[in-house]
């Protein structure tokens, strides 16, 4: 198992909290939760050594590219795609704005 902490520039903080997805073969997990204003925190364990680079390149592209709330988001990964990981945060970020009514 291997421990991938990241940070990137937010938003306002989150409006609540999201969990999608299972920890399953090939699948992840995110766990979202409100973190301080401007900031959001990703704590990634991952049954994958070695992929500290691929992981920041995917987040990177997803949490960087817009203006999203600053949230605290666990990660917990099966091996996953870039594409179910993307897949996977959107899904959460979407959960907030359904329940905020957005």
């Amino acid at each position: 198992m291997e421990r991938i902490t990241l940070e990137f520039a937010a938003g306002a903080p989150a409006p609540g909290r999201a969990a999608v997805g299972v920890v399953g073969s090939g699948d992840l997990e995110v766990l979202l939760e409100p973190n301080t204003a401007g900031r959001t925190e990703v704590a990634i364990t991952t049954s994958v050594r070695g992929m500290g680079r691929v992981w920041t390149a995917v987040l990177s592209r997803v949490l960087g590219a817009a203006a999203l709330p600053a949230a605290k988001i666990e990660i917990n990964d099966f091996g996953a795609t870039p594409g179910v990981v993307r897949m996977r945060l959107e899904q959460a970020f979407e959960e907030l704005r359904v329940a905020a009514g957005k």
